[in-house]
């Protein structure tokens, strides 16, 4: 049964189950059944108050999400009239929260008349993140509760506070130990003469209300991420202007249209997708995987720094070793600095920051690597400086630990073959910098273990990274999708286009950065270096010589001050006309009468290339399913979220369209490129889509 009642000595005590997060789900049939508990309390004259609490660790986590796209219409009916029978109810009702109280989940317990919480209780309306607003009257009880300003920050950020600042902010009424149920049903009892204190019935705080609505205004994100946030506050704002009711009806038919939007659409892909990332297809769930408790880096560059900084703000011990005396205090000094920017500028307090230099250490002794359960070798890009590090690692390295290794391009297998324990290799490819980025792709070689694979997802969630399986080739999911990313840029440059417009264009399109100003963030000599070792591996896929002409100018990119842009104080990018003269020039040399193109040609050539290439590492079976694609594009390349990633925005689409245009550009110039895959073939003529391939996930 979701839902369980009993009686205490006068207090009718409802308890509801659906775990492991126990959302209201109208499927599971929660809003139901504690509808039909609560008229069966409020009827019953034995009972003079009533507490409503959850099983498990969690009071609930919210709406299920999975639900959204089902059946619309039928999503926030249940909830919404369960906030009204709180409304109408005779007895005052306490809610017990443990846990978290995210989403729908908070939005119930508002619409009771006391809240009571575990002092480690988070409570939250996350709905924004997801284009959504609050849609079963969060947006009307919250701010009854706390006043506009600060219902409007939370709101709008999206983010949970703890229980401390909700019971400071007048969200809470109290903060409860281990046993919050007992001593709710205790406050419920204490407040059962005092009759009804619904949240509908409180007038609005406005003080601070108007500037702090004019900074989340000014705060929100131009075009369709922002809708979310612009609605939320309209629907505040009509509820301080026009009442509960009035508000209530902005708010419910905002939500409606926000939950069938594209974009909303998109961010709940994506929410989902990186849920199921971690449910590897093939590996067995039930695999006991011990937690990492020890950590080793070999390398001290910039992204085994960055690594170790992600390990030790997850908690972990690390060790960051390096034969090279001045490049470990260089690794010293950056973890200080970081460390010391975080604690300056209120991420971290003095205390945390001190715990987190305390996690890390530094060797020059290679044998350091004893006792760790996880060894990353981030030294440099080559195969040759690679197999030292590994044959050194099978000699000291304890004999069950992961091996991993942080390369972005070079083939695990080969790697794991300088080893006696193959089966203990994994590629761990990083995201720079390493310390924020998200992503985390965890390579999968030919003999890596089960127990290897299931140890690294481990680790990757318990450094909070989101990790993604790959196989192994060039560049595996997420490198070899942008190879064919920037091989379209270029050869655009040579049709016709500029740096700045097709930066400008994908940047439109909501990509975090354009792909001209990514490679000057990164920096051309790296793709420089690869491109030399393709041109001898891949000597039939030729590349436009642009980035070449430029890194052999010493333009490297913001590190240099000059790229395809130049850069001054700020690191702002400023349109250098030589480069544009350069590109004219190669067009000319080259024998190409320079056109037009518009944006829309640009986006579809990035875009297209990025969605072939992805069907084409499916067929490979590099990745799973298109799911897996779209959480590494979308966590480690800034592919905009609200479009949930190149094989559902491919979806979205239509894939017949897709492959239409695609076959339009195969019959122009480098038309070679643009080959189309065997599995978007078959998926646009039977009219599947993609997303039938990502099985139970999203």
């Amino acid at each position: 049964m979701p839902v369980k009642t009993h009686i205490e000595d006068g207090i009718g005590i409802i308890v509801f189950s659906n775990p492991p997060l126990n959302p209201i789900s109208a499927r599971a049939g929660i809003p139901q059944a504690i509808e039909a508990a609560l008229h069966a309390l409020d009827a019953d004259p034995q009972v003079k108050a009533i507490v409503l609490a959850a099983e498990g660790r969690m009071f609930s986590a919210g709406a299920d999400i999975a639900e959204f796209d089902k059946d619309p219409a039928a999503i926030a009916a249940p909830a919404r009239r369960l906030g009204h029978v709180l409304d109408g109810l005779k007895k005052p009702v306490v809610s017990a929260i443990q846990g978290g109280a995210l989403g729908g989940g908070l939005e119930l317990a508002l619409a009771t008349d006391y809240r009571i919480a575990t002092a480690d209780a988070k409570v939250g309306l996350p709905e924004v993140t997801l284009g959504l607003i609050p849609g079963a009257g969060g947006t009307q009880r919250l701010p009854r509760l706390t006043g506009a300003a600060q219902a409007v920050q939370l709101i709008s950020g999206g983010t949970a506070i703890d229980a401390a600042q909700a019971r400071r902010l007048g969200l809470l009424d109290a903060l409860a130990g281990d046993d919050v149920q007992a001593e709710a049903i205790a406050y419920a009892r204490s407040v059962a003469g005092e009759g009804r204190r619904r949240s509908r019935d409180r007038e609005i705080s406005n003080e601070g209300g108007p500037s702090a609505m004019a900074e989340a205004r000014a705060k929100a994100p131009r075009g369709a991420p922002g809708d979310a946030v612009r609605g939320a506050l309209n629907a505040i704002e009509t509820g301080i202007t026009q009442g509960f009711d009035g508000g209530l009806e902005v708010e419910y038919d905002l939500f409606d249209r926000l939950l069938v939007s594209e974009p909303a659409r998109g961010l709940r892909h994506a929410f989902l997708a990186e849920r199921a990332v971690a449910r590897v297809p093939g590996l067995d769930p039930a695999l006991k995987v011990d937690p990492v408790r020890a950590v080793a880096i070999i390398g001290s560059g910039t992204m085994g720094t960055g690594i170790a900084l992600a390990v030790a703000q997850a908690g972990l011990p690390v060790t960051v070793i390096d034969a090279n005396a001045a490049a470990l205090e260089r690794s010293r000094s950056s973890v200080e600095s970081a460390i010391a920017r975080s604690v300056e500028r209120g991420r971290l307090s003095e205390a945390a920051g001190a715990a987190q230099r305390a996690l890390i250490g530094f060797s020059l002794d290679l044998a350091s690597v004893r006792g760790a359960d996880v060894v990353i070798e981030a030294v440099f890009e080559d195969i040759v400086v690679k197999q030292q590090v590994f044959e050194a690692l099978d000699r000291l390295a304890d004999e069950h630990a992961v091996l991993a290794s942080n390369t972005s391009t070079l083939d695990v297998d080969r790697i794991a073959a300088f080893t006696k324990r193959p089966q203990c290799v994994v590629g761990m490819h990083f995201f720079s910098p390493a310390n924020i980025m998200r992503l985390l792709e965890v390579v999968r070689g030919e003999k890596t273990a089960p127990l290897t694979l299931a140890r690294a997802m481990t680790f990757a969630k318990q450094i909070r990274k989101v990790g993604v399986v790959s196989g192994v080739c060039d560049g595996f999911i997420g490198n070899r999708m942008f190879e064919e990313y920037l091989r379209q840029a270029y050869f655009l440059l040579e049709e016709g286009a500029l740096p700045q417009q097709v930066d400008a264009a994908m940047e439109a399109f909501g990509m975090a950065m354009g792909p001209l100003r990514t490679m000057d963030l990164a920096g051309q000599d790296i793709g420089w270096s690869i491109r030399k070792r393709r041109a001898v591996e891949q000597p039939d896929r030729p590349y436009s010589r642009i980035p070449d002409l430029i890194c052999e100018m010493g333009r490297f990119g913001q590190k240099t001050g000059a790229g395809y842009y130049l850069y001054g104080k700020g690191g702002k990018p400023d349109v250098d006309p030589a480069i544009d003269a350069l590109v004219a020039e190669e067009s000319k040399r080259l024998g190409i009468t320079r056109r037009p193109i518009g944006d829309e040609e640009i986006v579809e050539r990035c875009v297209y290339a990025l969605v072939n290439e992805g069907a084409r590492i499916l067929e490979d079976k590099i990745a799973a399913r298109p799911l897996d694609i779209d959480t590494v594009w979308v966590n480690g390349y800034g592919f905009p979220r609200f479009r949930g990633g190149p094989m559902f925005h491919a979806d979205r689409v239509g894939l017949p369209r897709v492959l239409s245009r695609i076959e339009d550009f195969a019959g122009a110039y480098q038309g070679w490129a643009w080959q189309p895959a065997d599995l978007l073939l078959r998926a646009a003529g039977s009219g599947i889509g993609f997303a039938r391939l990502n099985g139970d996930g999203a």
